[in-house]
């Protein structure tokens, strides 16, 4: 009797589950700050999935582009790319990661110097900023 009425406990208990509507997520974009004329520059981080390196690099990159100055990095995108999703990426830079590098307008990449995990967030934006310019 016992473990009847549990499984009808347990059957009214699924009819009454309620499931919400999808809601879809809003995302920031650091794009949306820069005009329609101005041409986003681009970064490729070459990275792997757990990397503490490659990890740390892309929050201190995340921070310097939120930081205001006199070089704002606001309207830079970041592309991250898992070497192991692509047998090139990961021959060339399976001992190097992570890899900078900046895109230019021509569609190729130029790699960037490596930058040290103990960089401040401002030294990295400065040294970004200098890249770009």
């Amino acid at each position: 009797m016992l473990s009847k009425s549990i499984g009808t406990m347990a059957a009214r208990s699924l009819s009454i589950v309620h499931v919400p509507a999808f809601k879809p997520k809003w995302v920031f974009s650091p794009l949306s700050f820069c005009s329609s004329a101005s041409k986003p520059r681009k970064l490729v981080l070459y990275s792997k999935p757990g990397c503490c390196l490659c990890d740390g690099l892309k929050e201190k990159l995340h921070a310097a582009f939120s930081l205001s100055g006199p070089d704002p990095l606001h309207d830079v995108v970041l592309q991250v790319r898992d070497i192991t999703s692509n047998p090139e990426w990961e021959k060339a830079y399976q001992y190097e990661i992570p890899v900078l590098a900046k895109v230019l307008s021509d569609g190729s990449e130029e790699i960037l110097p490596r930058l040290s995990p103990r960089l401040g967030v401002e030294l990295v934006r400065k040294k970004i900023a200098a890249a770009f310019k």
